[in-house]
C-alpha cells in the first residue's frame, strides 16, 4: 500500500526539481497505487559507507516505509571511469578488481539503513558493459560540448587550460543513462552531483521517456566542522565501526554542527529539535546532554538501544571518570605548523602554550604528564595526525582541546 509522507519526504532536501512535477507524481502514484521507481547511485570508490552516505540511504528508506520501489545503484562501471565532480584535476581511475570488492562491502553494509526484502540491487555494468561502440556513438549524440561545459568544475579547468579527458564527459553521460535504463521516476543525490542528475532527466527526454524529479540533499559536513564528510579526508563515521568509536566521534562534533547532524541523520520530529535547541539557549538543557542522546540514537540505528547505552557507558569511564571538563580551552593548529597532515607533539605543546617550551614538553611527556583522549603520550616522538578533534591533558587539571 502507497501511504505518502510529505513533510518527511520534504525534511532535510535541499531542492527538489521540478516541485510541483513531483508532488503531482507522488498525488498520482498514492491514488493510483502505483509504486514510483526511486534511484539513487553509488560509486565504491571506497570500501566504507560512512555517515554522510546514510543521508541518501535514509531518504531511500523514507521512500519504502511508504511503499515505493527504491533501486540502490552500485556504480561499477562508473566507478572505473571515476567521477570528476569538484576535481581540480583528471581523477585516477580505479581497477575493475577494486570497484569489485568495493562494491561487495557496500552490499553488506547498507542493509544496516534499508530494507533488504524492499531494496532492488542493481549494478550499472548490467547495461554498460553490453553497450557497443554504436551505442556509445548514439549515447553522445544526445548531449553537446557546450552543455558539459556548464558544469562548474569543467568550466574552471577549461578556462584555466587544465586537462579534461574525454572520459570524463562520459561520466556524467553514463550516469544519466542509468535513468534511462532503470526509468526512474525520481533520482536523488547530493548538492554535488545536480548536473549530473540533470543530464539523466535530459536523456530521458532525449530517449523519449518521463522525465525523472530530482531531489538533492545537503553535503553531511564532517567531523572537521568544515569539509563534507569523506574517507579521503578521514573526517568520517564509518557506519560499520564499533559502537564506542561511533560515540565517541559524534560526542567530538560541534553543538552547532549537532544540530545538522539531528535533521539529516535522525528521524528526531522536528519539533523535538526546536525544542532541544530552545533549551540550550535558555540553559534548562545542557550542549552535552543533547549530544549524548544524538550519539546513542545514531549507534541505536546501527546496532541496537542496549549497544548504544554500552557504548555511552564506555565514553563515560574514559572521559567522564577521568573528569574531562565540559569546557576548556582550544587551540587550532595552523597549516604553518603542519606537516604533511602531521605534528610532532613537541612542538605541539609548545605552540600551543601547553608547555612552556620544547624543553618543558619533552619533560612532560618523560614524566608521564601528556595524555591524548585518556591514552597516555610515553614516546616524545609521537606525531598527531590530521584532522582531529581531541584533547590533551597535562598534568591533574590542564585541559585543551585541539583542532586541526
Amino acid at each position: 500500500m502507497i501511504k505518502n509522507d510529505m513533510e518527511l519526504i520534504f525534511r532535510g532536501t535541499e531542492e527538489i526539481i521540478p516541485k510541483e512535477e513531483f508532488i503531482s507524481k507522488m498525488k498520482d502514484s498514492e491514488e493510483k497505487q502505483i509504486p514510483l521507481t526511486i534511484k539513487a547511485g553509488f560509486d565504491p570508490t571506497a570500501p566504507d559507507i560512512h555517515l554522510g552516505h546514510s543521508v541518501l540511504l535514509r531518504k531511500m528508506r523514507h521512500f519504502q516505509q511508504m511503499g515505493h520501489r527504491v533501486v540502490f545503484l552500485i556504480g561499477d562501471f562508473t566507478g572505473m571511469i571515476g567521477d570528476p565532480t569538484g576535481k581540480s584535476e583528471t581523477r585516477k581511475k580505479l581497477t575493475k578488481e577494486e570497484v569489485l570488492v568495493n562494491a561487495e562491502t557496500y552490499k553488506k553494509q547498507l542493509f544496516k539503513i534499508l530494507d533488504p526484502e524492499k531494496t532492488v540491487v542493481e549494478f550499472n555494468s548490467k547495461w554498460c558493459s553490453s553497450m557497443d561502440f554504436a551505442g556509445v556513438l548514439e549515447l553522445t549524440s544526445h548531449y553537446n560540448v557546450a552543455r558539459m561545459l556548464e558544469r562548474d568544475d569543467f568550466s574552471k579547468r577549461y578556462k584555466s587550460g587544465k586537462s579534461i579527458s574525454i572520459i570524463e564527459f562520459m561520466y556524467p553521460l553514463v550516469q544519466g543513462y542509468d535513468s534511462v535504463a532503470l526509468k526512474a521516476d525520481v533520482e536523488l543525490g547530493g548538492t554535488d552531483q545536480k548536473f549530473n542528475l540533470l543530464v539523466g532527466r535530459d536523456l530521458q527526454k532525449e530517449y523519449g521517456l518521463k522525465q525523472q524529479s530530482i531531489i538533492t540533499l545537503p553535503l553531511l559536513v564532517g567531523l572537521d566542522g568544515v569539509n563534507k564528510m569523506s574517507k579521503s579526508l578521514g573526517n568520517y563515521i564509518g557506519i560499520n565501526e564499533e559502537p564506542k568509536e561511533i560515540f565517541g566521534k559524534v560526542m567530538s562534533i560541534s553543538d552547532e554542527l549537532m544540530f545538522k547532524y539531528y535533521e539529516l541523520v535522525t528521524d528526531v520530529p522536528k519539533s523535538d529539535i526546536d525544542n532541544i535547541r530552545r533549551g540550550i539557549s535558555d540553559k534548562s538543557i545542557h550542549p552535552k546532554q543533547a549530544k549524548v542522546d544524538l550519539a546513542k540514537n545514531i549507534c541505536a540505528q546501527f546496532y541496537n538501544k542496549e549497544t548504544a547505552d554500552q557504548a555511552e557507558a564506555d565514553f563515560n569511564a574514559l572521559f567522564v571518570k577521568k573528569e574531562v571538563p565540559d569546557e576548556m580551552d582550544e587551540f587550532i593548529v595552523s597549516d604553518e605548523d603542519k606537516k604533511d597532515g602531521r605534528i610532532w607533539i613537541v612542538k605541539l605543546l609548545s605552540v600551543s602554550g601547553i608547555a612552556s617550551s620544547n624543553g618543558e614538553a619533552r619533560r612532560l611527556i618523560a614524566g608521564g604528564g601528556i595524555s591524548i583522549d585518556g591514552e597516555k603520550v610515553s614516546d616524545e616522538k609521537f606525531e598527531l595526525v590530521f584532522p582531529c578533534n581531541c584533547v590533551i591533558k597535562a598534568g591533574k587539571r590542564r585541559f585543551v582541546r585541539v583542532i586541526g
